[in-house]
C-alpha cells in the first residue's frame, strides 16, 4: 500500500516536459522541511491506496506522461514497484526526489528529477551526493535559487562533480523570492551553459492553486 495525497491531471510545469499534459501522483510524507516548500499539505495527509487501485484511478486520463511526486516519494518502500508497474503499462514515468534519499532502486528507465538543496532551503546539509553516480543523460538535476549565495553554491557543486556533462542541470528561481531576470543575468554574465527553469503551472494558475 502507498499513502497518496492526491492524483490529478494537469500541465507539467517543470523539467524538459514542461507544457505537456501530465498525470501527477502525489505521495504523502517528506523528510525535509524546505524554507520555500509549496506542498506542505503533503507532509502527512493522505489515504492508503494499492498499486492496482492507483492504476485503476489513472486509466481514464488520456495521456501517457506521468510524474510521481511528493512529499518525498522514495520514503515509501513500494514506490519503486509502482514505477515498474507504470513502465510496464507504457507510461513515460518521471519521479521527483529531493536528493536526500537513495535513488539506486529506481528503475533506470524512469526519468529522475532530482533536487540539490541550496543553503536558502535550510536543508542543504542533508543531500546524498552518492546519488550523482546513479543519474544518466535522461535525468535532470534542479537547484532552487533564493539568492546569490545559492547561485554560487550551485555553480560550485556543478563544477566540482562535473554534473552538466551527462545530465541536464536546471536553475529554478524560488517563487517570489528572486526574479527569473536576476538569475538570467547571472547565467549570461558568467557564460555558463545551464538551463533556467520556470514553474509554468504557477504562471498559469497562480502560486497557491492545488490540483493543477
Amino acid at each position: 500500500m502507498l499513502k497518496i495525497n492526491e492524483i490529478y491531471k494537469s500541465i507539467q510545469g517543470e523539467s524538459r516536459f514542461a507544457g505537456y499534459p501530465c498525470i501527477f501522483i502525489r505521495l504523502a510524507g517528506c523528510n525535509l522541511r524546505c524554507s520555500y516548500c509549496d506542498t506542505k499539505y503533503a507532509y502527512n495527509k493522505g489515504r492508503e491506496m494499492s498499486i492496482s487501485g492507483i492504476m485503476d484511478k489513472i486509466r481514464h486520463f488520456k495521456t501517457k506522461l506521468i510524474q510521481i511526486t511528493g512529499g518525498e516519494p522514495l520514503l515509501q518502500k513500494e514506490t519503486p514497484q509502482l514505477v515498474r508497474k507504470l513502465l510496464s503499462k507504457g507510461y513515460k514515468v518521471l519521479i521527483g526526489t529531493n536528493g536526500s534519499w537513495d535513488i539506486s532502486k529506481v528503475d533506470k528507465r524512469a526519468i529522475k528529477l532530482m533536487d540539490i538543496k541550496c543553503p536558502g532551503s535550510r536543508q542543504s546539509g542533508k543531500m546524498l551526493r552518492g546519488n550523482f553516480r546513479h543519474l544518466n543523460k535522461n535525468d535532470e538535476i534542479k537547484f532552487v535559487i533564493c539568492n546569490r549565495k545559492d547561485y554560487t553554491f550551485a555553480k560550485d557543486i556543478i563544477k566540482k562533480h562535473n554534473l552538466a556533462k551527462n545530465t541536464l542541470v536546471v536553475l529554478s528561481p524560488a517563487f517570489q523570492k528572486i526574479t527569473p531576470k536576476i538569475i538570467s543575468e547571472w547565467i549570461l554574465k558568467d557564460g555558463i551553459n545551464l538551463k533556467l527553469g520556470l514553474q509554468v503551472h504557477k504562471l498559469i494558475w497562480g502560486p497557491t492553486a492545488r490540483g493543477v
